[in-house]
């Protein structure tokens, strides 16, 4: 994120407090790889009819807005948002072009996006952001808690001790370009409160761009009174978080919970032959 306390400098000095280099290095080549693999998995089950009719209808047309990761745009987010669109889910991306931070068109036009959307469904609508992304769909949720069902973040760097990462010269560069909203430090001191609405943080230990501890949420099961939170570690690169397989999956268990009746991840109900709780009504809508 951004070096709010220009500390370090011209980004150089941020290297410590990222992944190793190696990983970092990894990165594509792993992208890559769960990209193939997922495209691989998506067209055999379309091949061999093994998404069942009931699996087509997980969604049951329920809204999901998809949130890109710094420098991202919805091009990088399709392979997420057609899995889920094959499992029922009325899919929607930003539509905001390349994902420059807290700019002004950015913090302008992301409200009226999500405004938008929600206008079209009769129900709250889960909003699924990558890395930054995961960040914006914290802040949505604390601008419109009615209207967000639930947040998944992947691979989000929320805490301010995760706040330099591989990619803060990159922040500190469009900064420069781009500029930034007056109010951008009192946003993200908004969005680092507890989420108000059910969340599940997903972070992998091999994230090559990001420290993974500063994605990791404080776990409550919501009996207090508060939102449910909760953590899934996975196995992933940064940029394969909207492609990874195992991810995919963990998404589409997630957003298929009723956040009144919340059921904690496990990976056993991924497991084949493993029953819902809840079997979704049939609904419809239309998507963009």
């Amino acid at each position: 994120m951004y070096d709010f306390e220009g500390s370090s400098g011209d980004g150089a000095g941020h290297t410590g407090h990222g992944p190793a280099r190696a990983l970092m290095l990894l990165e594509l080549p792993r992208w890559t790889v769960e990209y193939g693999a997922s495209r691989v998995l998506d067209a055999a089950q379309s091949v061999a009819q093994t998404v069942s009719l009931a699996d087509r209808d997980l969604g049951a047309g329920r809204p999901v807005l998809v949130l890109p990761g710094f420098s991202a745009h919805d091009g990088l987010t399709g392979r997420l948002r057609g899995h889920l669109r094959q499992r029922g889910w009325k899919v929607h991306g930003w539509g905001l072009g390349s994902n420059h931070g807290l700019t002004e068109r950015i913090m302008t036009g992301l409200p009226q996006r999500f405004a938008e959307v929600a206008a079209r469904y009769d129900e709250p609508v889960s909003v699924v952001g990558w890395s930054f992304g995961g960040l914006l769909a914290r802040w949505l949720a604390h601008e419109h808690p009615d209207q967000v069902r639930q947040v998944v973040c992947l691979g989000s760097p929320w805490r301010a001790e995760g706040e330099r990462t591989r990619a803060t010269a990159m922040f500190e560069r469009s900064r420069v370009r781009h500029g930034i909203v007056d109010n951008a430090r009192e946003i993200v001191d908004q969005l680092r409160g507890p989420v108000p609405v059910p969340l599940t943080a997903v972070w992998s230990k091999s994230d090559g761009i990001v420290p993974w501890r500063g994605c990791t949420v404080d776990e409550h099961d919501g009996s207090d009174g508060r939102a449910p939170a909760e953590n899934v570690e996975v196995v992933s690169s940064h940029v394969g978080m909207v492609a990874n397989p195992l991810v995919l999956s963990v998404v589409v268990d997630r957003l298929r919970q009723d956040p009144a009746a919340w059921e904690p991840f496990a990976w056993r109900n991924l497991l084949p032959g493993h029953q819902p709780a809840e079997h979704p009504a049939d609904r419809t809508g239309a998507a963009s």
